[in-house]
């Protein structure tokens, strides 16, 4: 793309970059015609949306050098590669489906399906199985592996079918002895009830159902904020007030490997490849035919082996190589299909122009007009910030604009013109998603480790267990993207696969807004830092309360330690002084004087003496007007944040000496000196030593600092917030391992704030939490026990 902008006349340039909405149609037309004239522009559409180039197309070639690289890899007992290279090459593999007997995706989901059984993944083998089986229903193979695979599940009837169908569809003498061997064993395994083991791999949004909003939204116009969401009734907090499923979606590319692709969950080890192109992995099945539209058919009665087994049987084995119907309805257009032709541009171009052309193409889709090309934006009706885009974000947006036209075009079967009204209606499209796009993120737990864990991990890392939000997945949700934003808001969001949850986390009176939070929030950076970002990013100036009210997080969360150590007043730099000022020249303060402990009262000088303003200049105490040599404080804070650092080095790489965890105490004891005691970097500091003193084994330093790091953020943030819950987490990991019976306080708070932000979804959205609640099960069933012992 940088060849095509750099190319650009500096006149043509100029004018794209001051336009405005009505000076659209000029300036994309002028662009486009530049382009037509331009060979490289064809030659990169060409290598984006040509199918001959098969750039991310099948390869059998590639597909046979990963299935070698996993066949040497299993010899060698290196499962795990072996796993990787099976599933690269099933991504790669061109599924042939006149060569049912002999097919190379077949033998791959057996030889995966043969990986997942040495590692003890046996409902994973298990499906794999029934895959191969779904492509080749004669491979004799695929259905011993089932039936082995069953029998040490304990689904003792259907082995004795997989294996019965075995040696039906084995042809060698020794082949039929095996399995009959192994049909002994298996009939004198035999129980009256066996296990039964779901084959279909079920992701979180079909567990979810039982709760729906009761409570009525109304969409209202406000000034300034265009169109805004109210309810007509109070609400308490924890309810959910919204649930919605995506307009359109897209997963992230560097989430490509580990997530789905259609729900966004975490994939399994058994994960699903496109049929038609190499880019997708999905998690089940059914999220593959429901982002690409296809699915392989096999039919039973065309197959003369299965024909030939007996009625019992043949039903049986039909059943499982047939894929359950009622799992194949798509409901809406399939998001992957316009780009499964083995076209390269969802590949290389940004994820949002990728999800512009996934709402195109659906907009395309349904379009029952002539001129599908002129109403984009009518029918998407989303607001837009084209008006306030900085010069070189409307460069982009146009050129993105004619590309993401000619790619669609090569990959639509809709006609439609390409010319300066439709790339106008896309750029506008552009801007639309940069404001209304949501970031779709996950819960994950770390441990001290470094091991990262979306659900499953084992109970005795407990004692080392953080909590991150991982960014998975971006999303327009239509109705969703009527909520604005607030740096303190009354709304949680989050998300189970692909929908979005809305939960209130306050009271919110009736007629007030309901608020999201667009980026970080009171708490995690102060006012102008916001600001900033939300400038930057939505192109819009925060006006919330969080950003023109005093509050006491903004004012300490990066300020100073009065030079006076018996004094709790802060000290500012000029840049927060300033933003604190312009707060007070329009909200008055002195109805904020009880809402937190002795800073308000220490800060309130700043504002308010008498009665009047007065006027205290960047490095005094806000307190006892005390001056303080910020230039030197801030040298001495920068060492003390270098040794912090070689700490955190440290313990990510599991070398914590002691002249490190003494050093960094040492710098603790410098940054509490310099900087206010409720500043965020010793919150950060005290949670590094926290770590690292696990690391070392020592829980109960570990604890202690946890604990002081979580007192400050109580400062920063409200005491039910979810941030700190996360942080609760750690402590209560930690109180565990510890056998420290305030672990249930922890986990009761836990589970409180939880419930709060995520209602009866909280185990599913932080799995986590069950095994804390299983931990806390665990010590009170040993009290209990130790209680009733005789004495």
């Amino acid at each position: 793309m940088e060849t095509l902008k750099e190319a650009i006349p500096e006149g043509l340039k100029e004018a794209i970059g001051n336009s405005s909405v009505d000076d659209l149609h000029s300036t994309c037309s002028s662009l486009h015609r530049f382009f037509l004239h331009f060979d490289p522009f064809h030659h990169v559409i060409a290598e984006l949306a040509n199918p001959k180039y098969a750039l991310c197309g099948k390869s059998e070639d590639a597909a046979l050098k990963s299935k070698q690289l996993g066949n040497h890899c299993f010899f060698n007992a290196d499962y795990a590669k072996a796993l990787d290279s099976y599933t690269q090459a099933l991504r790669k593999a061109p599924l042939d489906t006149n060569d049912m007997q002999s097919n190379l995706v077949a033998t791959l989901y057996i030889n995966r399906a043969t990986v997942l059984h040495k590692m003890g993944l046996l409902v994973e083998c298990l499906r794999d199985c029934s895959r191969a089986l779904q492509i080749c229903p004669s491979y004799a193979k695929a259905w011993y592996r089932r039936g082995k695979v069953n029998a040490a599940l304990g689904n003792y009837k259907d082995a004795i079918c997989d294996l019965n169908v075995a040696k039906s569809m084995e042809s060698s003498v020794g082949g039929k002895r095996q399995i009959e061997a192994e049909l002994k064993i298996i009939l004198g395994q035999c129980k009256t009830t066996s296990t039964v083991v779901q084959l279909q791999h079920m992701d979180n949004s079909l567990n979810t159902a039982g709760e729906m909003p009761q409570i009525k939204l109304q969409c209202v116009s406000i000034p300034d904020k265009g169109r805004s969401t109210v309810s007509s009734c109070a609400i308490s907090p924890g309810s959910l007030v919204h649930v919605e499923e995506p307009y359109a979606l897209i997963l992230l590319k560097q989430c490509r490997e580990t997530h789905c692709h259609y729900c966004l969950n975490e994939l399994p080890a058994d994960r699903v490849p496109c049929i038609s192109c190499s880019i997708p992995l999905y998690c089940s099945r059914r999220c593959q035919i429901r982002a690409g539209g296809r699915m392989l058919r096999i039919y039973p009665e065309n197959n003369g082996l299965i024909r030939n087994l007996t009625n019992d049987l043949g039903e049986y084995a039909a059943e499982v190589i047939q894929y359950n119907d009622s799992e194949q309805e798509i409901e809406d257009i399939t998001e992957h299909t316009h780009e499964c032709q083995g076209v390269h541009w969802p590949a290389v171009l940004p994820s949002e122009i990728v999800l512009a052309g996934r709402i195109l193409a659906r907009l395309l889709l349904n379009s029952t007009s002539d001129d599908t090309s002129t109403n984009f934006v009518e029918r998407l009706d989303l607001s837009h910030c084209y008006k306030y885009m900085p010069s070189e974000s409307k460069l982009d947006s146009h050129i993105y604009a004619i590309v993401l036209l000619y790619c669609l075009q090569h990959s639509c079967r809709t006609k439609f013109s390409i010319d300066g009204v439709s790339i106008s209606q896309v750029v506008i499209i552009i801007s639309q998603i940069k404001v209304n796009c949501m970031t779709i993120v996950r819960l994950k737990s770390i441990d001290v480790h470094g091991q990262g864990h979306f659900g499953e991990f084992p109970f005795q890392s407990l004692s080392t267990s953080n909590v991150e939000q991982v960014r998975v997945g971006k999303a327009i949700y239509k109705a969703g993207s009527l909520f604005n934003h607030s740096c303190q808001p009354n709304v949680h969001a989050y998300f189970l696969a692909r929908t979005l949850y809305l939960r209130t986390t306050k009271v919110v009176a009736a007629g007030c807004e309901l608020e999201l939070s667009y980026g970080p929030q009171v708490g995690l950076w102060d006012c102008k830092d916001r600001l900033n970002f939300l400038k930057d990013e939505y192109v819009f100036h925060c006006q919330c309360t969080g950003c023109s009210e005093v509050n006491l997080s903004d004012i300490v969360l990066n300020a100073f330690h009065c030079v006076n150590p018996n004094c709790s007043g802060a000290v500012l730099e000029s840049r927060v002084l300033d933003c604190e000022k312009q707060k007070n020249k329009h909200f008055p303060v002195p109805d904020i004087v009880d809402k937190k402990d002795d800073i308000f009262e220490a800060c309130l000088p700043l504002f308010k003496q008498n009665g009047a303003p007065i006027h205290i200049q960047p490095g005094y105490c806000l307190k006892c007007g005390s001056y303080r040599d910020l230039e030197s404080s801030h040298v001495t804070v920068d060492k003390a944040l270098i040794c912090m650092q070689m700490l955190q080095d440290a313990i990510l790489s599991k070398e914590i000496s002691n002249i490190a965890i003494s050093d960094a105490l040492k710098s603790l004891h410098l940054l509490r000196s310099n900087l206010h005691a409720y500043n965020r970097l010793i919150a950060e500091a005290e949670d590094n030593l926290a770590q690292a003193f696990c690391l070392v084994g020592e829980l109960q330093l570990s604890m202690d600092h946890c604990k002081a790091s979580i007192q400050i953020l109580e400062k920063l943030y409200d005491h039910d917030d979810i941030v700190i819950a996360y942080e609760l987490v750690k402590l209560s990991s930690i109180q565990l391992s510890l056998d420290d019976g305030t672990a249930a306080n922890s986990i009761s708070r836990i589970g409180d704030i939880f419930s709060r932000y995520y209602g009866p979804h909280a185990d599913l959205v932080f799995p986590y939490l069950q095994y804390l609640k299983r931990g806390i099960e665990k010590f009170s069933v040993e009290a209990l026990q130790s209680n009733s012992s005789p004495t």
